[in-house]
Formats: structure tokens, C-alpha cells, sequence
């Protein structure tokens, strides 16, 4: 039996869907909540958002909720272009190279951001 790749490549595509889909719905609740004040009013201040992303375990997690999100976000818009007409083998790897490339250069530009600010 031949051994594929493909879980290795779905592996960040399914990790970035499963973490978005569980947590950017209570993130958004809390930001509304912190919004209407019904937690108290510091609880998205500068403050402890900075602290927050400054300690490097809150870094890391930072890094690797966003980083996989955003490699989700490219492998679906990728997909997404493909069925609206990008078939040909040229326009595919046009498309998946533009994708994964804007994914690539995120993630560059947020290690870059939580590297300076811890």
C-alpha cells in the first residue's frame, strides 16, 4: 500500500478549524461581555493584553491559536477559489502559492510582533 502525505498537510488545516471554531466564539462573547461591562472595565485593557502576550507562554499560545487559524483561512480560500473556477494546473498553483504565501508571510509578520513585545 502507498503511504501518503496528506495527513501531515491536513494536520494544521484540521488543528486551525477545531481551534476556530471553539474559541473565536467565547473570545467574541468576552469581548462583548467586556464591551456591555458586564466584566469589569480593565478586562481588555493595554495593559493586560500586553502582559498577556509579553510572558512567553502567552506568546506561544498566541502564536499558535493565530498561526493555525491562519493557515486554515488560506487552505479554505484556496479551496474556495478552485470551485469558483481556478482549474486549470497553472491558475491551481498560482492560487495555492499566493495563499500559502500571504498564510507564510503572517506568520512571519505575528512572530515577528510577539518577538518584540516579550
Amino acid at each position: 500500500m502507498a503511504r501518503s502525505h496528506k495527513p501531515l498537510l491536513w494536520l494544521p488545516f484540521a488543528a486551525g478549524g477545531t481551534i476556530a471554531a471553539l474559541l473565536l466564539p467565547g473570545l467574541l462573547l468576552f469581548t462583548l461581555l467586556a464591551s456591555l461591562g458586564v466584566l469589569p472595565a480593565d478586562a481588555l485593557s493595554y495593559s493586560r493584553v500586553s502582559a498577556l502576550a509579553s510572558h512567553w507562554i502567552g506568546a506561544v499560545v498566541l502564536f499558535i491559536v493565530l498561526t493555525s487559524m491562519l493557515w486554515h483561512a488560506a487552505h479554505r480560500l484556496r479551496m474556495t477559489i478552485q470551485d469558483l473556477g481556478a482549474r486549470t494546473p497553472p491558475a491551481r498553483q498560482w492560487v495555492a502559492r499566493t495563499c500559502y504565501g500571504l498564510a507564510a508571510v503572517g506568520t512571519l509578520i505575528l512572530l515577528i510582533a510577539l518577538a518584540g513585545v516579550s
